[in-house]
């Protein structure tokens, strides 16, 4: 009933998901954060939740204009599945505005593919990661993807290659003059730390990372297995599941890098929900489907108890 139900592009299907992220994310920041209502912090939460659909509509797009997935609504349930899983990502604003403009620096990458206006695009992705990096400074990572991206489909045109650094250059031209402006130019050393947390010593031994590493082991397996079909299957999925799998890992490596108290998981969701989308998508048994999907979710809301008692 429920692979059914998302197995169509239904505008039912989003509408539901939606109301149930909103709820989701209400019960959340009201109750579970203990936070006290405030009318100055109303504005910032009402942004945040407004990011926060508006993500799923941009994913439910990203799928079925790249086509990186068949048309169906897992990616958008599976995002939504991810927030429950990790349900501490929704205290973290920082993280949640940070994975918007990464997720539209990753729609404008998808459609490099075309080879239409491919410096537009590669530009747009520039800034926007840029932009992203304001909230998150190893956000700078993803360049590495802007850059396979462009030796990908049009490594030739020598002039791809140097519009990462004009996007660059405009963003750090526009910060600085509004730094400048307000007396803040202090925010760069302050901002850009670039520091290491794996590094410490008690890193390894946090709950919550040993929970994310089991989560990214997983999703390698998953992702694994979704490349040996689609080599069998071809059919143009390849290079764009690349991509995706690229932002999954520097997703991974963000996590790594973070800053104490940073929930940057979020990062990674969007890839997971394509390739799981995608592993779904190759059972055919339709009560095996079924199956696997109440596992899903089954597992995602015992995963939210535990991170309570966490």
């Amino acid at each position: 009933m429920i692979s059914s139900f998302f197995g169509k592009t239904k505008p039912i299907n989003y509408i539901v998901l939606s109301v149930f992220l909103f709820l989701f994310y209400s019960v959340f920041v009201f109750f579970e954060a203990n936070q006290e209502i405030n009318v100055d912090t109303i504005p910032l939460d009402v942004l945040t939740g407004g990011t926060l659909l508006l993500s799923i509509y941009i994913i439910s797009r990203i799928v079925r204009v790249e086509k990186v997935t068949d048309f169906s609504s897992y990616a958008i349930f599976f995002f939504v599945l991810l927030f429950v899983a990790f349900s501490k990502v929704l205290g973290d604003k920082n993280a949640i505005f940070c994975n918007f403009f990464l997720l539209l620096a990753v729609w404008r990458l998808l459609a490099v593919k075309s080879i239409k206006n491919v410096k537009h695009k590669i530009f747009d992705a520039s800034l926007l990661i840029c932009i992203a990096s304001l909230f998150y400074d190893w956000a700078v990572v993803f360049f590495l993807l802007v850059f396979f991206v462009i030796n990908v489909y049009d490594r030739k045109t020598f002039k791809n290659w140097l519009v990462p650094i004009v996007g660059i250059l405009t963003f750090f031209i526009l910060v600085f003059t509004f730094l400048k402006v307000n007396g803040e130019l202090s925010f760069f050393a302050d901002h850009y730390r670039f520091s290491i947390d794996f590094l410490k010593t008690d890193f390894f031994t946090e709950p919550a990372i040993i929970k994310l590493l089991i989560y990214v082991f997983l999703l390698v397996v998953v992702m694994s297995l979704v490349f040996l079909k689609v080599r069998k299957k071809g059919g143009g999925k390849l290079v764009p599941l690349r991509i995706v799998f690229l932002a999954f890992i520097f997703g991974a490596f963000i996590n790594l890098f973070k800053s104490v108290d940073a929930s940057p998981v979020l990062i990674t969701f969007f890839p997971a929900a394509v390739f799981l989308t995608n592993y779904i998508e190759t059972i055919k048994k339709a009560k095996l489907k079924e199956v696997v999907v109440v596992i899903c979710v089954a597992l995602s809301f015992v995963l939210f108890l535990v991170e309570l008692n966490l």
